[in-house]
Parts: C-alpha cells; structure tokens; sequence
C-alpha cells in the first residue's frame, strides 16, 4: 500500500518489488489481482500518468520502449503510442528548439542534432522534417 500511496504502478512492476518482500507462503498475484479489483492498481493509469509525465522530453518510442519495460500489455502500448504520434511533432519541434536556436548550418551540426532527437525516442522520418522545415520565426 505504501508503494501504491506514492506513485502508480504497473502490474507487473509492483509484482518484482513485493518479491523482495514476500514470504513462500505469500500469493502475490492474488493480491495484486484485489489490489486491481478495488482500483488502486491500474496499468492503464499507469500508462496514462507515463505517457503525461514523458511527452515533453521524449518521443513515441522511448516511451513506448519503458512502458514494454514496465510490463504493459500491448495494447495500452498501442494505444498510448497513438496518442503520443498525434502531437509528437509539434513535441519534437519543442525539444528541438529548446536545445539549439538555430537550424544545422552544416552536415555535421544536422548529424548531431539528428542524434539527439533520435536519442529522446523519435523516428528518423519525424527528424528530417524537423530538422529540413524552414521556420518563420527563427530565435
């Protein structure tokens, strides 16, 4: 309950922390599976709450990537990468700038932003128009 008081969790990592703490005789699955019947224990909040807290600073596929490490099922995975592709450009272009002021003036300057942005989890296709778009008010 304590875990559960500070922060969600998923399924299956609350399950790894209460193993540190169970005894032979104790079911962890059984009490997760109350936990989610009373509602304190949601993956799909958790998937919600990740999602919310990570589209600022990364793209679809580093969250998707934490969410597969945190034992979500596929399909709020699905479902989460959806709605993160609705808005991760406007997010990459956000990132992007906070970082650097101004576009690439060279090969080398386009490769390393390039990698940045590909580092916070966005696809290659998202980078090129974030990195070849023109804008109008250059900073």
């Amino acid at each position: 309950m304590d875990y559960l008081a500070k922060r969600e969790y998923s399924y299956a990592e609350l399950g790894q922390k209460l193993k540190a703490f169970a005894e032979e005789t104790d079911d962890i699955p059984a009490i997760l599976d109350d936990f989610k019947q009373r509602g304190w224990l949601s993956d799909a909040r958790f998937t919600e709450q990740i999602v919310h807290a990570r589209k600022a600073k990364f793209g679809s596929a580093k969250v998707a990537n934490e969410l597969r490490e945190k034992g979500v099922a596929d399909n709020l995975i699905a479902d989460a990468v959806k709605k993160l592709k609705e808005t991760e450009l406007e997010n990459a272009l956000t990132i992007w700038r906070r970082k650097y002021k101004a576009s690439p003036q060279n090969r080398e300057e386009w490769a390393k932003q390039a990698r940045f942005l590909q580092s916070r989890g966005f696809g290659f296709d998202l980078i090129k128009k974030v990195l070849n778009s023109k804008f109008e008010n250059d900073n």
